[in-house]
């Protein structure tokens, strides 16, 4: 079976050429996904709430043939293929993010219908760390739906974020409830302030930790 034909705005602008790649529905929270590394397909559709597996098996396939990411297998006793981003997949964080500045005024209170996993905080919470003006260094991010870990600043050399406890001791570790990492998302509260009001407990040496107790 061939590939579907490419589709295209035919414009001959950069933004047009942008959303030819990138503008189908899910392909960007793909991406967000795969911000965390090399993810298998069931991880992606769990992740996913909402996408078929129909349609992701058919973004997979547009973004690899857009060079936004590549499939391989794991070697044993893993035996999986995984998914993960190419250089250029990598260079959409900051178009991410950007995108979810904009949005977060579009957030409002959580509805009844809306899916949650604790990591898709940690882009707006990255933003709220270089607000704060954190610095660099990993912190780790304890919240009611579970604990994720994140690379603050523009250093990052690898996965941009994961799912659990930081690999190694993080440069601080922040624990906050659901409602107070919502209002730091929406923008409607800063990191610093939610640390000096006591919403947000700070642990941790290192830069970033520092950096947020500081008067």
């Amino acid at each position: 079976m061939s590939p579907r034909p490419r589709r295209s705005y035919d414009q001959y602008c950069s933004a047009a050429r942008a959303l030819d790649a990138v503008g189908d529905r899910w392909t960007l929270l793909i991406v967000r996904e795969l911000l965390a590394g090399p993810r298998r397909y069931t991880d992606l559709h769990a992740d996913l709430p909402g996408v078929s597996t129909d349609v992701l098996a058919s973004r997979l396939k547009d973004m690899e043939r857009e060079g936004l990411t590549t499939r391989r297998r794991l070697p044993p006793p893993g035996a999986a293929y995984v998914y993960e981003l190419t250089e250029r997949g990598s260079e959409l964080l900051p178009v991410l993010e950007a995108l979810g500045a904009w949005g977060a005024r579009e957030l409002g209170e959580r509805r009844p219908t809306d899916a949650v996993r604790a990591h898709w905080s940690a882009l707006p919470l990255r933003r709220a760390l270089r607000e704060a003006g954190a610095g660099e260094g990993v912190v780790e991010v304890r919240l009611e739906e579970g604990t994720f870990h994140l690379c603050a600043g523009d250093g990052a050399d690898g996965p941009v974020y994961g799912d659990g406890p930081a690999p190694g001791e993080p440069d601080a570790r922040l624990v906050m409830d659901a409602g107070t990492c919502a209002s730091v998302c929406r923008g409607e509260l800063s990191l610093r302030d939610a640390v000096h009001e006591g919403r947000v407990d700070v642990a941790g040496e290192g830069t970033a930790a520092k950096a947020l107790r500081e008067a």
